[in-house]
C-alpha cells in the first residue's frame, strides 16, 4: 500500500469523525451548564476540572469509536437502540435542566467543598460533566457508527483509518477543554440574568437533539419492521 494513498484514507477518516460527532457533542452548547456548575470554584480547580473532561471525552468517544461495534454485537444491541436509549437520556436530562430551579447558594457551595480534593474532582469530571452533560449517548452512539465504517478489508487502510478518526478525538477533546477552560471569559458579558436566559435556550435545542436522536432510532427500527 503506498504512502499517498494510506495518507488520503487518514484524512478522509479524520474528516469523516471530527464532522460526525462535533456538530453533535457542541461544546459551546454545554459551556453555560459547566459555567453554572463550577462558578464557585476557584480558578485552578475550574482548570483542572475542564482538563480532566477534555481528557475523558477522547477516552470515551475513542473506545466507542474502536470497541463500540464489538460491545454492541457481544450484547446483541442495534445502533437504533442505541439512539433510541441515548435520546431518551438526552431529553430527559434536558428537560430536567429547562425546568429545574436555580440551584441555591448553599447547594453551590457545597458542591464546591466536594471539589476541594483530586478523588472528587475525579469523579464530578466523569459524571455528570463528562457524561451526560458533555460526551452525551448521541455523541457515543454517532463515534459508534463512525468507527463501524472505518473497517476496510485491508488493514493498512483500517489501520490509517483509526489512525485519523482517533486523531479527530484527540481534537474533539482539545476543544472541549479550551471551551471550558474559556467559558467563564465567553460568557461574563451575558451578566446573571443573560446566562440564565442562555441556560434556558441551551437546554431546549438540547431537548430537541435528544427528541432527534429518539425519532432517527425509532424510522430505523419501524422501517426494519415494515420491511420484514
Amino acid at each position: 500500500m503506498e504512502i499517498p494513498a494510506l495518507a488520503l484514507a487518514f484524512s478522509k477518516s479524520f474528516l469523516l469523525a471530527l464532522l460526525g460527532v462535533l456538530p453533535i457533542l457542541n461544546p459551546p452548547a454545554s459551556a453555560p451548564v459547566f459555567v453554572n456548575l463550577t462558578r464557585d470554584l476557584d480558578p485552578a480547580r475550574r482548570r483542572a476540572l475542564a482538563t480532566r473532561i477534555g481528557r475523558n471525552v477522547v477516552l470515551m468517544l475513542g473506545c466507542a469509536m474502536v470497541i463500540g461495534t464489538y460491545v454492541l454485537d457481544f450484547f446483541g444491541v442495534s445502533i437504533p437502540i442505541v439512539r433510541v436509549a441515548g435520546g431518551l437520556i438526552v431529553a430527559f436530562t434536558a428537560w430536567n435542566m429547562l425546568y429545574a430551579q436555580q440551584a441555591a447558594s448553599a447547594d453551590k457551595a457545597e458542591m464546591a467543598k466536594s471539589l476541594v480534593d483530586d478523588d472528587h474532582v475525579r469523579i464530578q469530571a466523569f459524571y455528570p460533566m463528562t457524561f451526560p452533560l458533555t460526551c452525551g449517548p448521541g455523541s457515543i452512539s454517532a463515534a459508534i457508527t463512525v468507527g463501524a465504517a472505518l473497517h476496510s478489508r485491508q488493514w493498512p487502510v483500517t489501520a490509517a483509518n483509526f489512525a485519523g478518526g482517533l486523531t479527530a478525538m484527540l481534537v474533539i477533546g482539545l476543544l472541549v477543554l479550551l471551551t471550558y477552560r474559556y467559558a467563564g471569559r465567553l460568557l461574563r458579558p451575558l451578566g446573571e440574568v443573560g446566562l440564565i436566559v442562555f441556560l434556558r435556550l441551551t437546554a431546549f435545542i438540547l431537548l430537541c437533539v435528544g427528541v432527534q436522536i429518539f425519532w432517527d432510532g425509532a424510522s430505523e427500527l419501524l422501517r426494519g419492521l415494515n420491511a420484514h
